[in-house]
């Protein structure tokens, strides 16, 4: 005799973040099924620390199947070195780290000069030598498309050509959220996995998963100096004009690059809540707010992109 019992049916609905959550490890299966040597950018940032956060759940219980590269200008702020390398340890991670000194010493680069020199576009010479030397065909990076227009232009999966260049009229259609990741001997794919979140899905989630970021993103006393509208750090790294003078003042970063052109914003905000608020309110983006190096033009990150920068 079979006896059936009523079941309640409710429905399931994925939240707004654990729909993003999904499709980014969707990515980085479908990466690790798909490329030979995949590699992930890891800069110690707020999005790179989602993206290996995701990529860490995609993969539970076993490790990372691919290594994790930090392009390192030698321009860093301390605590996010200090943050990386804790990380690091504490995921169990293998680190590469190509340095753009090494292409300084080697001639490969040429050191810009001036008080308003910095390290940033050097990077491209260096990631493209880290790609080659380590023959990867997959580079997961944390852009997201929200951050700037030429950003705005990128597939999920984002073919480069055998030079590590990009043309945005040559990129693949990914319709049904299908990606096409063939790619001939010494060209490779950028795939980013974050490229539907915003800066407030992204505090949202550090703030439900609780995930550590470096100290730097909340709130706290620093010396900085006004410049172009821009408040940056007082660094060892930060040659000062004629006129300025270095303040205190009560700042947080909002996206951490080279020390010599990522500024800050004054906040009080020192918690992921309260970051949350303070971004939710906000109609810049952070890197129009506070990135010195997008500013070289008006299409200088795509320029940049397409000579293979990040």
């Amino acid at each position: 005799m079979f006896y059936f019992f009523p079941v309640s049916v409710t429905s399931y609905e994925l939240s707004h973040l654990a729909a993003l959550e999904a499709e980014a490890v969707h990515v980085f299966r479908e990466v690790a099924a798909t490329f030979e040597r995949p590699v992930l950018l890891f800069s110690g940032g707020k999005d790179s620390v989602v993206m290996l956060h995701a990529a860490a759940k995609a993969f539970w219980p076993a490790p990372l199947p691919f290594p994790v590269l930090h392009v390192d200008t030698g321009h860093n702020f301390d605590e996010v070195l200090r943050f990386r390398d804790e990380t690091v340890a504490a995921f169990g991670l293998r680190l590469e780290v190509a340095s753009v000194q090494d292409d300084l010493d080697a001639g490969r680069v040429v050191e810009e000069t001036g008080p308003r020199a910095s390290r940033n576009r050097l990077q491209t010479v260096t990631l493209l030598r880290a790609i080659r030397e380590g023959r990867f065909d997959a580079v997961f990076g944390g852009a997201r498309r929200d951050e700037e227009k030429a950003r705005a232009k990128e597939r999920v999966f984002s073919f480069r050509d055998e030079h590590g260049q990009w043309d945005p009229r040559a990129q693949r259609p990914e319709l049904w959220n299908l990606y096409n990741g063939r790619h001939r001997r010494g060209e490779h794919i950028r795939v980013f996995p974050l490229s539907n979140w915003t800066e407030l899905d992204i505090w949202q989630y550090i703030r439900d998963e609780r995930i550590a970021l470096p100290p730097l993103y909340y709130a706290h006393k620093r010396s900085v100096v006004q410049r172009d509208g821009m408040l940056l750090a007082a660094t060892r790294f930060l040659s000062l004009l004629d006129g300025e003078t270095p303040y205190e003042a009560t700042v947080r970063f909002r996206t951490v690059g080279d020390a010599t052109c990522t500024g800050c914003v004054e906040s009080s905000a020192t918690t992921p809540s309260e970051v949350v608020a303070e971004v939710a309110a906000t109609r810049v983006t952070e890197r129009g707010a506070t990135r010195a190096d997008d500013r070289i033009s008006e299409a200088g990150m795509e320029d940049r992109k397409r000579e293979g920068y990040f």
